[in-house]
């Protein structure tokens, strides 16, 4: 990819499991102090206008939109694209909300036990955030006398928006097996990028656009954007030089921008342009460490109720919360990889791609990354 040499870096797999694993523990970080007092938005001074964590998602949607479209590219089987995304970001999810419902709840609801039971909106939790786009934020009785008592695991509500990047990688890549030329991933990208400047969501607004079924249009199409530029930066990926020396640049015109509407675009483009670079140029001695890094998914999607448990127990310390919830849901995280995404991804066994005939010898081309890799 690129030419980067291998001697000096490692695969491109483990660069990104360890910026998806960083990110997380952002993300986790960002949500500590809203957790203890909802009037912050992220752990920064709210005159920066800039949230790490918000950050760091855009840097995963660009990490999605270029390792889905690298599975696509290399299968391009509209069932089996479908059944591998759903075997990745489906287990670990229905997890999550089966042990929220049934443990976590019951143990700590205000609520007598019968009306916990009962209540329609136990189950609505239950079934609608398992289908994502009917997700609920709010189980009878659950952390409602915590500080934050508006969501049990507010980090989820991006998943909807990664399976719709799935689809517009499925969309476009069926599109262009019909007929249509590459190029009309550029168009699509075009496109969001026009909607999003009319919604103009930020970390602190959704946007304008109201909400597709419950989830808000406005931050979908921003995060969208960083997706589709990691989609154009694979299939454009032989042409386009990864390169600290551009991705640097690019942070610092996005911080110098960071107080003008021009930051949203600054924002994009340096976080896709700097997350695949900054994977393809990962120290190579980093490398054998990678299967510890595997769980950010599980970290992830198991972070935000962590910290609530640890604020339900009494914490009301910012840097104790950060201290006690970063090794607690790491620790979750890698439970999550060894005891749910490794079984169920071994199933991808069964949607093996056929062996096609042999094709004549070409220039060799850049090592796209394993369809075994560990997306968001």
């Amino acid at each position: 990819m690129s030419g980067v040499p291998a001697k000096l870096h490692a695969h491109p797999t483990v660069g990104f499991a360890w910026l998806r694993m960083i990110g997380a523990v952002l993300v986790l970080v960002d949500h500590s102090a809203p957790l203890l007092d909802p009037h912050r938005l992220t752990v920064f001074p709210a005159s920066w206008h800039m949230s790490p964590g918000y950050l760091a998602l855009m840097g995963f949607f660009a990490m999605s939109g270029y390792q889905i479209q690298d599975s696509w590219a290399r299968d391009p089987s509209w069932w089996r694209f479908g059944a591998r995304r759903l075997l990745r970001i489906m287990p670990p999810l229905v997890v999550v909300v089966a042990i929220t419902v049934f443990v976590i709840g019951p143990l700590v609801t205000t609520w007598p036990a019968h009306d916990y039971w009962t209540h329609v909106q136990t189950w609505r939790y239950l079934v609608g955030t398992i289908v994502l786009f009917f997700m609920q934020h709010q189980l009878p009785g659950v952390f409602s006398d915590n500080p934050y008592p508006f969501s049990v695991n507010g980090a989820i509500w991006t998943l909807p928006m990664e399976l719709l990047g799935y689809g517009v990688v499925l969309v476009l890549g069926v599109l262009v097996l019909l007929g249509l030329p590459k190029l009309i991933q550029v168009v699509a990208l075009a496109g969001l990028v026009g909607a999003d400047s009319v919604f103009r969501a930020t970390f602190e607004y959704h946007g304008g656009g109201g909400s597709l079924v419950y989830i808000p249009l406005g931050s979908t199409v921003s995060f969208l954007v960083p997706f589709a530029i990691g989609m154009v930066l694979h299939t454009h990926r032989d042409r386009i030089p990864f390169r600290p020396r551009y991705a640097i640049p690019l942070f610092l015109a996005y911080l110098a921008l960071s107080q003008t509407p021009a930051s949203r675009y600054a924002l994009a483009i340096s976080a896709a342009y700097g997350a695949l670079t900054l994977a393809t140029h990962w120290p190579k001695r980093l490398e054998r460490l990678g299967p510890h890094v595997y769980g950010s998914y599980g970290t992830y999607i198991w972070g935000f109720p962590v910290q609530q448990l640890i604020i339900l127990a009494g914490v009301r310390q910012v840097w104790l919360l950060i201290l006690l919830a970063v090794p607690a849901a790491y620790l979750v995280g890698l439970l999550s990889w060894h005891l749910v995404e490794l079984p169920t991804q071994r199933l991808r066994r069964y949607l093996a791609t056929p062996v096609r005939a042999a094709a004549p010898a070409a220039a060799p081309r850049a090592q796209p990354v394993p369809a075994g890799s560990p997306p968001g």
